[in-house]
């Protein structure tokens, strides 16, 4: 039976800490005098309120949870926090219509980046700044950093960090979870120092220093700016967003292991960290040349371009610095891959994830050497560790899955006139969290906006189901998991 109570007072405690995120940009909508200061305050107060009214219904529960309370707790969360986030956008009005206030918002929680608003330019300073915070808040997840700032707020915590939690493939680094969120948090939040000060000393705005800094090591892609990092046409900022995206796309882990334990030969050996440096390598290198052969391209300009759109692509970021959708059609197919391998397990990034392939690739190989020695056992070692073959059932469960809701999702946008090429990319691009998408009606660098209001709550159910590997969302709708037994 699903222990309703508990469910309820994690939800109102997250609701509590989501309304003291909002208050700050209410102090930030005070001091710069903007007309969005009424719109944040009763978001604060609704939201606060429904967090206590929801932690009073839930008070007298009792502390263990299940594996069913913990995927419906996950996925609840993240519905109701973009639900309540979605608040200063619409009281503002700025966006006309609460599907159009959600979109935005789960598309920032769930760091995907897809935007609804045509000019982000004529947004407030609070509604910029909520917008990067949601992304850099669901960074790596909305429970995961709520179990480092205070672990006592979510009961059963490994429950629920396994169901936020991505990747095929669990490291534990410390006993104790919060410890671990402690760490991972760390360094997310020194690189996100960083990065905000690279930027100032390259020549942003401290404003836009922050605000990009935190949408690139979150690799969500909000921008302050209609042009993203374009706009400041700028070779160091180009090249530092590089960085940043390439670092936030590697599992924290192994920047962990790098970092405190000193361990550097962890990156060569680690062959999903290969294959995510031989991915970025390959696309970059045929993208430079069909760019200096088609779009005549000199050698620096198409280094600096493909190199930008390829990582950018890969950790699902979506900031852009140049218009893709104006490349030759072979570059868009090269980048389309490169959305849907997304980046390492365990980091910011979406996508289907690097190690995943390196496990399909063993599989496939271990298949056709089988053939040849029927009796041999082949096991399937990544890194030292033996996949189980439960695990690899898992695998090929989520790879049908994702291909699947790709595939639906297409169709239902094929029915309601929406051109192949961007109801195939816009599908990919939400189910791998990357935002941007490729084509002439929706280019990497236009809005959603006219897409149809049904069609925008289907991708920000897929956003979610994306953000949350697919299977989490997709177990509540079975009939078995509503059962008591």
């Amino acid at each position: 039976m699903i222990n309703w109570k508990i469910i309820w007072k994690i939800i109102g405690q997250l609701l509590c800490l989501e309304a003291a995120l909002m208050l700050g940009c209410l102090v930030m909508s005070l001091c710069y005098g903007e007309d969005d200061s009424i719109a944040f305050a009763i978001s604060v107060v609704t939201t606060f309120l429904t967090g206590l009214a929801l932690h009073y219904i839930g008070h007298h529960s009792s502390p263990t949870m299940s594996r069913r309370d913990s995927f419906l707790v996950v996925s609840l969360v993240w519905i109701i926090f973009s639900l309540f986030g979605s608040f200063p956008f619409y009281l503002s009005r700025y966006v006309p219509t609460i599907t159009d206030a959600y979109f935005e918002t789960i598309s920032g929680f769930t760091t995907t980046g897809a935007s609804l608003i045509d000019d982000v330019e004529c947004l407030s300073h609070a509604l910029l700044f909520w917008r990067s915070l949601t992304q850099w808040v669901g960074g790596l997840g909305i429970v995961f950093f709520t179990i480092a700032i205070i672990p006592s707020l979510v009961g059963g915590s490994v429950k629920v960090f396994s169901a936020e939690a991505t990747g095929p493939v669990r490291h534990r680094l410390h006993p104790r979870l919060s410890t671990q969120g402690h760490w991972i948090w760390g360094i997310y939040s020194t690189l996100t120092i960083a990065c905000a000060l690279c930027f100032y000393i390259e020549g942003m705005g401290l404003f836009d220093s922050i605000n990009y800094a935190m949408t690139v090591t979150a690799t969500g892609g909000f921008a302050t700016h209609n042009a993203s990092t374009g706009y400041f046409h700028n070779v160091a900022i180009d090249y530092t967003a590089v960085l940043f995206m390439f670092l936030c796309g590697t599992s924290f882990t192994l920047l962990y292991m790098t970092i405190f334990k000193c361990r550097f030969r962890e990156f060569l050996k680690n062959s999903e960290f290969r294959l995510y440096c031989g991915a970025i390598a390959v696309c970059t290198a045929i993208i430079m040349f069909v760019l200096m052969r088609s779009c005549h391209y000199r050698f620096d300009s198409a280094l600096r371009y493909s190199l930008f759109q390829v990582v950018s692509f890969l950790t699902t970021t979506g900031v852009f610095n140049d218009d893709a959708g104006q490349w030759p059609h072979i570059t868009w197919v090269i980048l389309t891959v490169c959305m849907f391998i997304g980046g390492c397990s365990g980091s910011t990034s979406g996508g289907f994830k690097c190690i995943r392939f390196v496990m399909l690739w063993k599989m496939l190989r271990n298949e056709i050497r089988s053939l040849l020695h029927p009796s041999a056992i082949l096991p399937v070692r990544i890194n030292g560790i033996t996949a189980s073959y439960e695990n690899q059932l898992r695998l090929f469960a989520f790879f049908a899955a994702y291909v699947l809701m790709c595939l639906f999702v297409y169709f239902v946008m094929m029915v309601v006139g929406i051109d192949s090429t961007n109801a195939f990319t816009i599908a990919f691009s939400c189910a791998s969290n990357v935002g941007p998408t490729l084509g002439l009606e929706i280019g990497p660098t236009m809005s959603w906006n006219h897409l149809p209001d049904m069609i925008k709550w289907l991708l920000s159910l897929l956003m979610l189901m994306g953000r949350l590997e697919i299977l989490t969302v997709l177990v509540l709708f079975t009939r078995s998991f509503w059962k008591d037994k």
